[in-house]
């Protein structure tokens, strides 16, 4: 299949307005910068070991960025598959034109599921052979092969057939003559460990997938595309790059872990802006927000922003975050709400109604990343971009017209 390289469909700032007049960027939005993504891609290609092809993973909506306009940003870039974790994923992208490879990485196991994988070209992964034989039926009932990754367990404990019965499946695969095996492959479970050279759990998960594919080399067993390294193993070196690579947080601009920061050189490619609503002038000791978790220490102006926990920005970063305004940075003050938070603009005299904040991305020479907001609340940067809701419009980046 051809990959589709049309230009990312994001909607525009400058597209017409919403319904009841509003303009996409009139309380906040999401800006995705796709050009990132193409060059991301492309440089990860390039590091890659000759031979190895990159799997863009796009799942959880693109990781928040907008699964449609990455995949063909990615795919313009040079990755010659995508990936997602559901059925419904995959059909979005094959509804919506994109042509390339796409593999299932969640667990199918029911006949309209599979059926379904069958109908718009997708590649099931399989884990056991229960739903191995059930996708060699359906198969058959159609007169059609349908191409699949088998999943092994080397240390994972989730998805995947135990590593040691990997071969017989295998074996089992090649017997059902409506399979093609497309893949074989597993997945890391410690690959962003800081010595990722010397992890004992990566060493024996690299080892336990080497033992099968020598075993299925012993038997004639075609395995088609192996395949290991996720972001972190990708970025480690080419001793676990194979024959493709799936890349998820990389293609987005981040590294999975600081010690693998500058192997590539990546862009991030979103940023999360809102604009300011209202602005107040409190006296010194006035309680802010649900609780009053802060009291003004002085007398302070208050810029009320209008983005809350309801569209992805945690709860859990209240008093302790801050936002970017004309290169500065201002810290958030009080109890972050469902709909809206309050700043701190005291010292910020240009800060106005209207005013665009930035609290993911640069602005000047200052940037504020998910990994910032991770490191504070305990979670990981996966999980905040991930986060963002849908009422957050996409936007691409070159075309979010706005005054800060």
């Amino acid at each position: 299949m051809i990959p589709s390289t049309a230009a990312p469909s994001f909607p525009s700032a400058t597209d017409a307005p919403l319904a009841c007049g509003l303009h996409p960027t009139q309380r906040a939005w999401v800006e995705v910068d796709a050009a990132a993504i193409r060059r991301n891609a492309s440089r990860l290609q390039r590091f890659l070991r000759p031979g190895c092809t990159l799997m863009a993973v796009v799942k959880a909506d693109g990781y928040g960025h907008g699964a449609l306009p990455v995949a063909q940003a990615a795919l313009a870039g040079g990755a010659g598959s995508l990936g997602v974790a559901t059925l419904q994923e995959g059909v979005d992208l094959r509804q919506r034109g994109i042509e390339a490879p796409i593999l299932v990485m969640g667990n199918l196991v029911g006949a309209e599921e599979l059926h379904s994988c069958l109908h718009w070209q997708l590649m099931p992964t399989i884990s056991a052979l229960e739903e191995a034989s059930l996708s060699h039926r359906l198969a058959a009932g159609t007169g059609r092969r349908m191409a699949v990754h088998l999943k092994l367990d080397t240390g994972m404990a989730r998805l995947g057939v135990d590593w040691r019965a990997g071969a017989q499946l295998l074996a089992s695969l090649h017997a059902l003559d409506h399979l093609e095996v497309a893949g074989v492959y597993s997945h890391l479970a410690d690959a962003d460990a800081a010595d990722t050279g010397s992890s004992d759990l990566t060493r024996q998960q690299q080892e336990r997938f080497e033992c099968v594919l020598r075993q299925a080399a012993d038997r004639g067993l075609a395995t088609g595309q192996r395949h290991l390294a996720n972001s972190a193993g990708s970025l480690h070196g080419p001793s676990l790059h194979y024959d493709l690579v799936r890349v998820g947080l990389a293609l987005y601009g981040h590294a999975p872990a600081p010690h693998l920061a500058g192997q590539v050189p990546l862009e991030p490619a979103m940023g999360v802006r809102a604009r300011v609503t209202l602005l107040r002038d409190v006296p010194a000791g006035v309680g802010v927000s649900y609780g009053h978790q802060w009291h003004a220490p002085r007398p302070s102006r208050l810029a009320v922003v209008a983005i809350g926990y309801a569209d992805g920005v945690p709860r859990s970063l209240s008093n302790r975050m801050e936002v970017l305004f004309a290169g500065r940075r201002l810290p958030q003050v009080g109890a972050i709400t469902m709909d809206q938070l309050l700043i701190d603009a005291t010292d910020e005299p240009a800060l106005r109604v209207g005013s665009v904040v930035t609290l993911l991305g640069s602005d000047g020479d200052n940037r504020i990343g998910p990994e910032h907001w991770a490191a504070t609340c305990g979670t990981i940067p996966w999980e905040i971009l991930c986060g963002f809701k849908h009422r957050l419009p996409r936007l691409r980046s070159e075309d979010a017209c706005h005054e800060r």
